[in-house]
């Protein structure tokens, strides 16, 4: 098979920083277009990679030299597009969360099915270490029984309007504030490891910051077999925490910062730090996978089906904090 012919959508950070140069640094894949609403962006970034700038979308779908595209869009965009792609004949990798809410991510899973072609969730953080580390742990019963998993986002985001990153804080194009935009991520992890919760129960404020998304927000969820879930998001303080913790009867491990490279393991009252060194860049074996899913004919690790999970518990939450009572995760599906 010839090189993987790339398509990137949108020139945000997690394109110039992550994407673009993780495409950039795979044998198997190379970067033929770019697409932004804005000339200049799209120029800016094909130019130097002798790439072509489309600033129309559907332009750039016509192009034959595009196998595969990697949307890195507002979330209000990610479903429209990925169908786009899917039904221009192209494979497509969509950034987090795939979409709006549940019954649009249900309709991304639909046509994937039908397309023949491969369909993935960005959902780069189980390719980490710490989360095989996690993985391993459960599978050889380290923990004992686990009854707490604690999460914890904080810090603060205010853009102004004329920020490209404004729409993070309009609820009809990016779903919700921190519990879509950062806790999306920490759910993923969640269910990876641990499957739906099967209850939730939530809280969500604006607090102190000017939009109308949340600023603030808790919940409670339950797990299958009881397991507790504490989980906290927000961008209403100038200071900043990133956490993960999994306790069991047993053994502990936390990670702080959540995108650090070391766990800190308990068993029993005794700690120590494990390294766990995150590749140089973290998207760099999503793509991998990806074009190896494409080559060997398989699913790729983070299917649409596991993406739509996480827009299932986060509408779920919403829910809850709408209607201020505990909601199961299958009147969701309804």
């Amino acid at each position: 098979m010839a090189s993987l012919r790339w398509l990137v959508v949108g020139t945000g950070d997690i394109a110039n920083k992550r994407v673009i140069p993780a495409i950039e640094s795979e044998p198997r894949s190379r970067l033929v277009a770019v697409c932004d609403k804005v000339e200049e962006r799209a120029k800016a970034a094909a130019a130097p990679r002798g790439a072509a700038a489309y600033t129309e979308y559907a332009d750039a779908l016509k192009s034959p030299d595009v196998d595969a595209v990697y949307l890195c869009t507002p979330v209000f965009l990610h479903v429209p597009q990925a169908i786009q792609a899917l039904r221009a004949g192209k494979h497509v990798l969509v950034e987090k969360p795939v979409a709006l809410n549940y019954p649009e991510a249900r309709q991304l899973v639909s046509e994937a099915s039908r397309s023949g072609r491969k369909c993935g969730a960005a959902y780069f953080r189980r390719f980490a270490p710490k989360y095989a580390m996690a993985r391993e742990m459960l599978q050889k019963g380290e923990f004992g029984r686990v009854v707490l998993i604690r999460m914890a986002y904080f810090s603060w985001f205010n853009p102004p309007k004329e920020d490209p990153k404004y729409w993070r804080v309009v609820p009809e194009r990016s779903g919700g504030g921190p519990i879509s935009d950062m806790g999306t991520h920490m759910f993923d992890v969640l269910i990876g490891l641990f499957g739906l919760p099967e209850t939730v129960f939530a809280r969500a404020e604006t607090l102190v910051q000017p939009y109308a998304v949340e600023d603030s927000s808790v919940a409670l969820l339950t797990m299958p077999g009881g397991a507790q879930v504490v989980a906290s998001f927000h961008w209403s303080s100038k200071t900043w925490s990133h956490e993960f913790e999994i306790v069991g009867t047993e053994a502990k491990v936390k990670w702080h910062p959540y995108d650090g490279e070391s766990v800190l393991k308990t068993v029993g009252r005794n700690s120590v730090d494990v390294t766990t060194p995150n590749p140089g860049n973290v998207h760099a074996p999503l793509i991998e996978d990806f074009v190896s899913a494409i080559r060997e004919n398989r699913s790729p690790a983070v299917t649409p089906e596991e993406g739509a999970k996480t827009n299932q518990v986060i509408d779920a939450l919403y829910r809850s904090a709408r209607e201020r009572r505990e909601v199961a995760i299958a009147e969701i599906a309804k």
